[in-house]
Parts: structure tokens; C-alpha cells; sequence
């Protein structure tokens, strides 16, 4: 009986411990505008402001080059740090609530809403 108690314990921990994964950030991602443009920062900072926006982000410009992007969704929140050149531009994790984050894990939600922001950045950009 108790090793099917042990067996039982020991596939939930397994199980629990497949919702997390390693904090995904976006590093020096090129900046790319639609051919013969050259993009400008407020033009930059104009595309990621779109983007976040589009997809639920809060935006808050915090410095030159740099906004503070904060999600939240059913009781669980991200923020992140975007810093932005005209040259390239970088995702990095800030914290977060109800994500399970630690020991540079998080909740692998959280890098889909990574990936989402990157490709609607991109996708921005290429507007310019």
C-alpha cells in the first residue's frame, strides 16, 4: 500500500513539475523594417508600444530606450523590461505573480506570452 502511495506522490510531483520550464528572454533581436526604411527609435519604440498593446500588455515607457511591459490574466501577471535601439531590441523577465518563477524557471505560459509579444513586435516593425 504505501508504495502505491510513494508511486502516486511521485507522479504528481513529475506531473506539477511539467508546467514550468526555463524563463525565455529575447536577446538583441534585430530590429527589421520593411525594405529600403530605416527606422528611427521613436519608431521603434512606436512598433513595441503597438504590439504590447495589441496583445494585452500594459506599456509604460520607463527611460530612453527602455519600456516596462505588464501582463496580467486570471490572477497570474508578468512584467518585463523591453530596452530598444534602432538596431536591435531585447525581452528580459522583471517578475511576476502565480507563475511558479524560481531558479530561473517559470511557468512555460509565460514564454508563450514571450513569444507572442516577440512575433507581434516583429510584425510590427516590418510596418514601418
Amino acid at each position: 500500500m504505501y508504495y502505491k502511495i510513494a508511486l502516486i506522490a511521485t507522479a504528481f510531483a513529475l506531473l506539477g513539475g511539467c508546467r514550468t520550464a526555463p524563463i525565455h528572454n529575447v536577446s538583441d533581436a534585430p530590429v527589421v523594417v520593411a525594405a529600403g526604411k530605416q527606422a528611427t527609435t521613436d519608431d521603434v519604440k512606436m512598433a513595441i508600444l503597438r504590439a504590447g498593446g495589441n496583445l494585452g500588455w500594459q506599456m509604460t515607457q520607463t527611460g530612453p530606450g527602455l519600456i516596462n511591459a505588464r501582463i496580467a490574466l486570471r490572477g497570474h501577471t508578468a512584467s518585463v523590461d523591453v530596452n530598444y535601439n534602432t538596431k536591435t531590441y531585447t525581452i528580459t523577465y522583471r517578475d511576476s505573480t502565480n507563475l511558479d518563477a524560481g531558479g530561473g524557471q517559470i511557468h512555460k505560459n509565460y514564454n508563450g506570452w514571450i513569444e507572442n509579444l516577440d512575433r507581434d513586435i516583429r510584425a510590427q516593425l516590418l510596418l514601418i
